[in-house]
């Protein structure tokens, strides 16, 4: 055992931390554990501000073991204070980590009877109650396929443990997976958890009663501040607040994604395809399907047929009214009354039948369930309002085409400043936030622009830098000669900088773009030469998942990766299959989106420099992400190689190098070998 059990007088937990993560302490005893100054500092700043219920902004390169460093007292801390650690991550990846790797290494190190749980979104979950009803009901609601389906999901639940989309073998589509998982309305403690079979309400359960509850970004917003029973075990107040549960503390890891998660969270967005999809899962006119068949209600029918028709003719409108640039995905709304409303009467309508329905049905579940469909379509409702009033001047709106032919529209709004709503709802006095990343500064020790960013001005900052030699360790090469893309040679030069910087490894190499259209331009013309050097070829969007395109990659020796925006940030790849990481431009933001265009004016609105304060400061935090997938180990070696020639010739530039790690710097030509 390494602490006491007997009590803990909590101003001693950083002296404990200390301890332990020192030459001589009990992490020593392991045989993989290398003494990092940078952890325990991490690791004591951590405790230090558990202990005082404050917040924490901590920046620690790649390398220092952050997550130990903040596991171990966040694990100790709630032990010992019976308050609930949230562990928060971005990426998947991090959290089966977590959980599968750093949390079990606490427990050991602890010596204590330590429980820790993943909570998933509620629609990860397979409902049994919603199966049994699915499958009573199947003639009414699937075609004949989807009852294949529904009878594959029935076979996985009788030996699922885990009972989550993950756990899944098979692909099951969305149609039928909505009706089997778990739903706010049916899905209760009152209807389900009696039952002991139910996944989500046992996962439920698992988090009210654990001392650590690791979730993801998308879902810590999508609960914060949001009265959901299923998941506070009581009402906080005042003298206990907290975020998910009354008098919890959060780590927020992964944090520089933080500003973008939270404004697509606290924002709306409403998809055509998705309003289709939930009223067909209603009744669909086509194959005469739906969830209103079983009640033979022939006016609920007509209503949910009349809400389809004029969602497209809505839809058409929108479309009518918003002009796209060439290549542009996202159109900016500046006025309110963009179309009329055609939709709001059906839907009213709609709810009106499915409510009158819900009062003549004896089933309990049965009416949940139309409840359920009612309280969406009333959501639609506000969402519509809220798009086309824009009553509220801090939001940005505007619509986005997508689908294959690029003829689905979805209506967007977000808060073009996250900072004001995150100070109250992350850094209120009492409450223990900590947020930390590789990457938060921007050139600056004293993380001053992303404390603006997300309204930890007055929050305690710490840069800890990454325990690796980079100056041994790794090379950064610019392409001193790369024209503009404007120039009509630039499609050429930018695939001879590429395969000359490839060469320099023999493949081993990931190439980082910032447009889709222009790593699809450099693959076709480098493919051929690839295959003639025996490098195999990955490229994002030709099919194969991100997680598969990594297997791929660790497994071949040899590859070459051409990603986008995914694989600037999140992706680990120790070892000598990723010696090489080519930065085809400086990553800054499309100037014309509209959450970009929004912010930028705001700052100029207020006599700022939005170039500088805002633009310039991002695409040097993605920088620094995506150049960081390179050293991911003391053994790594390799290369960053960037062709974009701005960061010499721009005054901006010097910004840039000054926030890339201390390694050397060589100006090579196009015209040169390696």
């Amino acid at each position: 055992m390494i602490f006491s059990t007997e009590g803990l007088a909590l101003p001693s937990l950083a002296d404990e931390m200390r301890n332990a993560f020192s030459p001589s302490g009990i992490l020593s005893k392991s045989k993989r554990f290398e003494y990092r100054p940078q952890q325990q500092q991490l690791a004591v700043a951590v405790a230090e501000a558990m202990s005082a219920k404050q917040a924490l902004l901590a920046e620690a390169g790649t390398g220092v073991g952050k997550s130990l460093a903040y596991l171990l007292p966040a694990a100790r801390f709630a032990l010992e204070t019976n308050r609930k650690a949230i562990i928060s991550t971005h990426t998947i990846n991090l959290q089966e980590q977590l959980i599968r790797k750093d949390i079990p290494l606490v427990r050991k190190l602890l010596n204590q009877d330590f429980t820790a749980v993943l909570l998933k979104g509620r629609s990860n979950y397979l409902c049994p109650l919603r199966l049994r009803r699915a499958l009573e009901q199947s003639a009414d609601l699937f075609s004949s396929s989807e009852e294949e389906e529904l009878r594959a999901v029935q076979r996985w639940a009788e030996k699922t443990t885990d009972g989550t989309l993950s756990d899944m073998d098979f692909q099951v589509s969305p149609k039928v997976w909505y009706q089997v998982c778990s739903d706010p309305h049916i899905c209760t403690q009152r209807n389900c958890s009696h039952r002991g079979n139910c996944f989500f309400q046992e996962a439920r359960k698992a988090a009210a009663d654990a001392n650590m509850v690791v979730v993801n970004h998308t879902l810590f917003f999508a609960l914060l501040g949001a009265s959901d029973a299923d998941f506070a075990l009581e009402p906080g107040d005042e003298a206990d607040p907290g975020f998910l549960f009354p008098n919890d503390f959060v780590v927020l890891d992964e944090a520089h994604t933080i500003e973008h998660v939270a404004a697509t969270q606290l924002g709306i967005r409403l998809s055509q395809s998705g309003l289709k999809f939930d009223l067909m899962r209603l009744y669909n006119p086509r194959n005469k399907k739906g969830l209103l068949k079983s009640y033979r209600k022939a006016s609920a029918i007509k209503a949910v047929e009349h809400a389809i028709a004029v969602t497209d003719g809505f839809f058409d409108d929108v479309s009518e009214s918003v002009t796209f640039g060439e290549y542009s995905r996202e159109c900016r709304v500046r006025r309110p009354g963009l179309v009329d409303n055609i939709l709001a009467a059906p839907l009213r309508e709609l709810w009106n039948e499915i409510d009158a329905l819900a009062e003549d049905v004896a089933s309990e579940t049965s009416k949940a369930e139309l409840q359920d469909a009612s309280r969406k379509l009333r959501e639609v409702h506000g969402s519509l309002k809220i798009f086309l009033d824009q009553e509220d001047p801090s939001n940005v709106y505007w619509v986005e085409r997508g689908g294959r032919e690029e003829v689905q529209f979805t209506l967007l709004a977000a808060p073009i400043n996250v900072a004001d709503l995150l100070r109250r709802l992350l850094f209120q006095k009492g409450k223990t936030c900590v947020m930390t990343s590789a990457t938060l500064g921007v050139g600056d020790p004293s993380l001053d622009w992303f404390k603006g960013r997300v309204g930890a001005e007055h929050v305690r900052s710490m840069s800890i830098g990454s325990p690796f030699d980079y100056a041994k360790q790794m090379s950064v090469r610019i392409f001193r000669d790369m024209p503009e893309p404007s120039d009509p040679q630039y499609s050429k030069s930018l695939a001879k900088g590429i395969r000359l910087a490839v060469d320099v490894t023999e493949g081993r190499a990931f190439v980082l773009f910032t447009s889709y259209r222009t790593m699809k331009e450099c693959a076709s013309q480098l493919e051929g030469y690839f295959r003639q050097r025996g490098w195999t070829m990955l490229i994002q969007g030709g099919g194969m998942t991100r997680n598969k395109m990594l297997e791929e990659f660790r497994k071949d020796g040899n590859a070459v990766l051409f990603g986008a925006e995914s694989f600037w940030t999140g992706v680990d790849v120790p070892g000598d299959a990723l010696q090489n990481v080519i930065v085809t431009r400086l990553p800054f933001s499309v100037p014309d989106h509209p959450l970009t265009q929004a912010r930028t004016e705001a700052i100029e609105a207020e006599g700022g420099n939005a170039f500088m304060e805002y633009s310039v400061p991002e695409a040097i935090l993605k920088l620094r992400q995506g150049v960081g997938r390179l050293i991911r180990s003391a053994t790594d070696r390799g290369f960053v190689h960037i062709l974009d020639n701005r960061i010499l010739t721009k005054r901006y530039g010097k910004n840039f190098l000054q926030a890339l790690p201390s390694a050397p710097v060589e100006h090579i030509s196009l015209e040169e070998r390696k």
